[in-house]
């Protein structure tokens, strides 16, 4: 069985997706007025998605249940069997979402290698086939903000302008994985429409660092998103009375959206205490938002061992590898909370450095 359902934590920084809805939040979702969703009669899901739409740049927005099925829908809209989507290779799309492009929308990845899941525009380019009656054909640029697995890094709105104009010159879509583009406008000073502006979709998620418990909300042009309708009826994202759910949207992005500063600076802060302790290397040396990853190559003690450690403290922390782990700041753990299990986990380290 995967996870420890019964597992209470009393510092749980696996993921921003460990956070619950607050009292308030609870409250706006109890208060909603409701209707019925797929005949577009639910005025909170409409208010959402109205909101979210403008905060993008965009003309027209749709509820979903997940951000990995506003990814594979945004593919089924854009692609073709047979098509070619650019990524990173470290992309949470190519990595984490169960092949779902091959698998609904017979497109493959074509991944372009960079440590902190940032690509230029002229390593898209280099990614882009000729066109070819053999080759696939190139269709989507993909872009993920911010790159998780880059620990937690901003693409630069110059570089997104750049890769969307790319696509169009080219005759490609643009799309943008937008997990975690609210955090990526608080980190940068630019809003989320200069991040988004050129791209043919986009979504955010609203069950990481907003708090919410479940949701995501995609963006497009009309044209966009009244054929993403269809697909969300064929996978089955369609709900009914959904606004309850997405009254906990709204009330995320009015009280949710700038305290995200405040996830970052406890990240940075994580990484100021535990950089060096043991021969533990924080990445990126440079901690931008809410994501870092600890190089354990040298210590002398495997990513398991120290999860086990910290879980009898009450503390969990992500196990990517035996020596790689990964930390994820949130709302759910306040600055003292970081500061305890950064001083847990130096001790083991220090321990385990000692002992070998």
């Amino acid at each position: 069985m995967q996870g420890t359902a019964t597992k209470s934590w009393a510092i749980d920084l696996v993921s921003d997706t460990s956070t619950r809805p607050s009292a308030g939040m609870l409250a706006a979702m109890g208060a909603a007025e409701v209707g019925d969703e797929q005949r577009g009669e639910d005025p909170t899901t409409l208010a959402l998605c109205a909101r979210v739409a403008q905060m993008l740049g965009m003309d027209d927005a749709l509820f979903l249940p997940s951000g990995t099925m506003c990814n594979q829908i945004a593919y089924l809209v854009h692609c073709r069997p047979g098509d070619e989507i650019i990524v990173a290779a470290n992309a949470h799309v190519f990595g984490s979402e169960g092949a779902g492009a091959s698998a609904l929308a017979g497109a493959q990845f074509r991944p372009v290698a960079t440590p902190d899941g940032i690509f230029s525009a002229e390593e898209a380019r280099a990614a882009i086939r000729a066109p070819r009656h053999r080759s696939p054909r190139s269709r989507v640029i993909s872009v993920e903000q911010t790159a998780n697995r880059g620990g937690g890094s901003v693409w630069p709105t110059a570089t997104l302008g750049e890769m969307a104009r790319l696509a169009h010159a080219s005759g490609l879509a643009a799309h943008m994985d937008g997990a975690r583009l609210p955090n990526a406008a608080i980190a940068s000073g630019a809003p989320m429409a200069e991040h988004t502006r050129g791209f043919d979709s986009a979504w955010i998620d609203l069950s990481k660092g907003l708090g919410c418990p479940v949701g995501a909300v995609l963006a497009g042009t009309k044209e966009f998103i009244e054929e993403a309708w269809y697909w969300k009826h064929r996978l089955g994202g369609a709900m009914r009375q959904s606004g309850y759910l997405a009254a906990a949207g709204l009330y995320a992005l009015d009280h949710n959206l700038a305290r995200l500063a405040e996830d970052h600076a406890n990240a940075r802060l994580f990484a100021r205490k535990v950089d060096g302790a043991g021969g533990v290397k924080v990445f990126p040396a440079e901690v931008t938002t809410n994501i870092l990853f600890l190089d354990l190559s040298g210590c002398g003690i495997e990513a398991g061992g120290i999860a086990a450690a910290l879980a009898e403290q009450g503390i969990r922390l992500g196990v990517e590898s035996p020596t790689r782990m990964r930390v994820v700041t949130h709302l759910d753990v306040g600055t003292a909370q970081v500061e305890e299990a950064a001083a847990q986990l130096v001790r083991i380290l220090e321990r385990a450095a000692r002992a070998g």
